[in-house]
């Protein structure tokens, strides 16, 4: 047996290990009830107790939602796949990422068809294999790392509700990229009870940093870090009204929401719909837009499933 054939067989064998074996930061994920490991992992991440009967900061308030607010929809929105539909019906499926292939295990995709470029990930997780040269691709890896994803219980990282209950699939997207060679910057809305008041722009800087940059909505730069800055740096994008639109669209279903979109040859995608932001745990500098932020966001009465 080849040893990435052993690897995968390994791989195999250790996600197939009663869930209860497996921890998160030194957490039991399956001894905890989700209250209990919410509250300890804000104060592992953070560094602080959190008040979950009069939540206050925006951090404090996405917490409170994953505990409290259970809407079907979300369930739907969440997962990569089915919400390509809800997408579609809501701003128009021209705005969707051209779907190459949908598979329910990594020994189902056929890799011979697909294009020399492409993008595969989990509709239930934040994993993604970017291919950008399938000659120099190892198949076999890619499988594991897929199988991985695939058994891997992301509700459990963060006890965000809405990815409990999504059927697991593998999707295989289009590798969206900028023709003239421009970099592809990436556009998340916060939207605040179906109210869009904040951007947040994604680019990369010449050493390979990954830079995040805020913006209020009338596009002014804000002194708000959450970690490297490329600078007020960026102009108002091209589709600034639609982009406005289409999140108060996508986001009207829900209490708070993240929409991410990318303006590739000029064109609007839609990246994906997230409902909590760095799992509930952005460490914002200075401290006092957690406040800012969680003064925006109106909670609802109490809805569990």
């Amino acid at each position: 047996m080849l040893l990435i054939e052993k690897i995968y067989e390994i791989k195999k064998k250790i996600f197939a290990w009663p869930k209860k074996y497996l921890t998160v930061n030194g957490l039991y994920t399956c001894i905890l009830p989700d209250k209990m490991y919410v509250k300890k992992m804000y104060k592992l991440k953070l560094g602080k107790k959190i008040n979950l009967k009069k939540p206050q900061g925006f951090n404090e308030k996405l917490c409170w939602l994953k505990l409290y607010d259970h809407k079907s929809i979300y369930t739907v929105m969440a997962d990569k796949y089915k919400a390509r539909n809800y997408i579609s019906e809501k701003i128009g499926d021209e705005h969707l990422v051209p779907l190459l292939g949908v598979w329910d295990s990594p020994d189902e995709i056929d890799f011979d068809s697909l294009p020399n470029e492409f993008v595969l990930k989990c509709n239930h997780d934040n994993g993604v294999i970017i291919c950008s040269d399938k000659n120099k691709l190892d198949i076999e890896i890619v499988k594991a790392d897929l199988f991985c994803h695939l058994n891997r219980d992301y509700y459990k990282k963060h006890r965000e509700w809405p990815y409990k209950n999504i059927p697991r699939k593998i999707i295989c997207e289009k590798l969206l990229k900028n023709s003239d060679g421009s970099q592809l910057l990436e556009y998340n809305v916060f939207c605040f009870n179906g109210v869009p008041m904040f951007f947040k722009v994604g680019s990369v800087l010449l050493d390979g940093t990954h830079a995040k940059d805020f913006y209020d909505i009338e596009w002014n730069h804000l002194e708000l870090k959450t970690g490297a800055s490329a600078g007020d740096i960026f102009s108002k994008p091209i589709h600034y009204d639609k982009l406005i639109d289409y999140a108060k669209k996508l986001s009207n279903n829900a209490t708070h929401l993240r929409v991410d979109f990318y303006v590739c040859d000029g064109k609007l995608y839609n990246g994906e719909l997230t409902f909590f932001s760095n799992g509930g745990h952005m460490n914002f500098t200075p401290n006092e837009w957690d406040t800012i932020w969680g003064s925006y966001l109106t909670l609802p009465p109490k809805h569990r499933r």
